[in-house]
């Protein structure tokens, strides 16, 4: 069953339209990642309504998760060529690749850094392959009580990752739950706070919700700046294979790296940064001549290209495993499950085998195509940088509205994106945390079901049971950690960046 569900989903990914739409997410995530001011994170938020209108699962996994996975790769680039990463998660590469550029070694630092990334991308695919076997005897151990017990773990988790002020991220996820409870009520068929609307019936769309929180503010911050990431002009990037023979002579360091980004990304709560700068740490402490470090050191960039990448595949486990998604992106990705009608959960291993392992399959392909096609491209890649950001102001508001309103053909989901535009945008002001609201309105429903089917199973007596007690120690202990390393002003990313000396950016 399992090898069926294994040769299932590569047959589904490499037939039409799913093959077609993970080239369409390819080619986006390849331009957004290189691109200035638009992440990765927004642009996932960006896409995610147009997978109402796509429908089918695998080929909806296929445009946003094959979209996603290669930004970091190509985030890299700018890194190495600017100083300037075009992603947050590709700081670390920064530290040496740079430099390698002021060596007029671009080339070569460009060259490991995809050849590393493509190294890692699959071996991140192939640790959540042999993954899918583990988790399933325990997931599938697991009933209402323990699941809704890890939908609130995960919710604590992403609020963990809410930088100083951990009761932020709380509200914001409660705040979330709340929201995710308009329209009619499941068990009694009640209206919920739907201001005498029709339009509420069903509760908020995720989509137009995820795109006015994301993507409004990026686009804001980018009218605002007005600037191209690159000023200098690059000339004719050479010696891209010297690069690639690096990744070769220092493939043990590449490996170990891409299975530090794989263990990291599979941790909920650490977020993708700190497995970037995690790698890096190990190729400098592993390294018996250090003095090159920060002046150029192709081991420097070959590290944290490999984690960038391999995480992908760890952030998927608990993802789709649990439904608590290791990084934000994945949270806003956890809004695709319930867009094309899957549960993450007991469900994506059992019912939905082939679909689960479609995502091993198209994590594979989308590195493969991302390397290949940057080898080819390298020059001409470069030359986007010098695109201003006022200019893709236009299409981005285009694709904001269009998207909104494809996702049921209602002009009140243009108005609730503008709304929630202006709430995303005040939340950055104020730096009150987005992903844990999206997370709390993405598994509100689940909480609730699970809650639910709890209570009327085993009464109070759900709340004793010795896993749903040992999931709450584990929340407990997450808040008391959160709530330690905020009273210090020093969470794990902050701890590094003082070793460092650099500035790690946040999700």
């Amino acid at each position: 069953m399992m090898l069926d569900a294994f040769i299932d989903g590569l047959l589904h990914v490499l037939s039409w339209p799913a093959f077609g739409f993970l080239l369409l997410g390819a080619f986006v995530g390849f331009v957004v990642g290189i691109l200035p001011g638009l992440g990765g994170l927004a642009t996932l938020a960006l896409m995610l309504p147009f997978a109402y209108k796509i429908g089918e699962p695998i080929s909806a996994f296929a445009f946003l998760l094959g979209m996603h996975a290669i930004t970091g790769t190509t985030g890299d680039l700018t890194s190495i060529l600017f100083g300037i990463p075009g992603e947050g998660t590709a700081a670390a590469t920064i530290m040496d690749g740079y430099p390698m550029t002021k060596n007029g070694e671009a080339g070569r630092a460009m060259g490991a850094a995809l050849m590393s990334s493509l190294v890692a991308g699959l071996e991140g695919a192939i640790i959540l392959a042999l993954a899918i076997p583990i988790m399933r005897p325990l997931v599938l151990f697991f009933g209402s009580p323990e699941l809704f017990m890890l939908a609130i773990l995960g919710i604590t988790f992403i609020a963990s990752l809410s930088g100083s002020s951990l009761t932020k991220g709380l509200l914001c996820g409660g705040i979330g739950l709340m929201l995710a409870s308009i329209g009619v009520d499941p068990q009694t068929g009640t209206l919920r706070y739907t201001l005498g609307t029709l339009y509420l019936w069903d509760g908020l769309s995720l989509g137009p919700v995820v795109v006015g929180l994301f993507a409004i503010p990026e686009i804001i911050d980018l009218a605002v700046r007005g600037t191209s990431i690159a000023e200098a002009k690059i000339g004719k990037i050479t010696g891209v294979m010297e690069g690639v023979k690096d990744t070769f002579r220092h493939f043990a360091l590449t490996m170990r790296c891409g299975f530090i980004g794989a263990f990291i990304g599979a941790l909920p709560g650490l977020g993708g940064g700190v497995s970037q700068w995690l790698a890096y740490g190990h190729a400098v402490q592993s390294a018996k001549d250090k003095s090159g470090f920060g002046k150029g050191d192709v081991r420097g960039v070959l590290g944290p290209g490999a984690a960038n990448n391999s995480r992908e595949g760890g952030n998927l486990i608990p993802t789709v495993a649990f439904g608590i998604p290791g990084s934000s992106a994945m949270a806003i990705l956890l809004g695709a499950f319930l867009i094309v009608g899957l549960n993450p959960g007991p469900e994506m291993l059992t019912k939905h085998l082939d679909v689960t392992f479609a995502m091993v399959w198209i994590l594979v392909v989308a590195n493969i195509l991302t390397a290949g096609a940057c080898f080819l491209f390298l020059n001409q890649l470069v030359k986007l940088t010098f695109v201003r950001g006022n200019l893709l102001i236009p299409f981005l508001l285009m694709f904001v509205f269009l998207g909104a309103f494809a996702a049921h053909n209602n002009f009140s989901d243009i108005i609730v994106t503008v709304i929630f535009g202006i709430v995303g945008y005040v939340m950055v002001l104020f730096q009150w945390p987005r992903p844990p609201f999206v997370l709390g309105l993405v598994l509100g429903t689940i909480v609730e079901n699970y809650l639910w089917i709890s209570s009327s199973a085993y009464g109070a007596g759900w709340l004793l049971q010795p896993t749903v007690v040992c999931i709450a120690l584990l929340i407990v202990g997450t808040l008391v950690y959160s709530a330690i390393q905020a009273r210090r002003g020093s969470s794990l990313e902050d701890e590094i960046e003082k070793r460092l000396g650099v500035e790690t950016p946040r999700e």
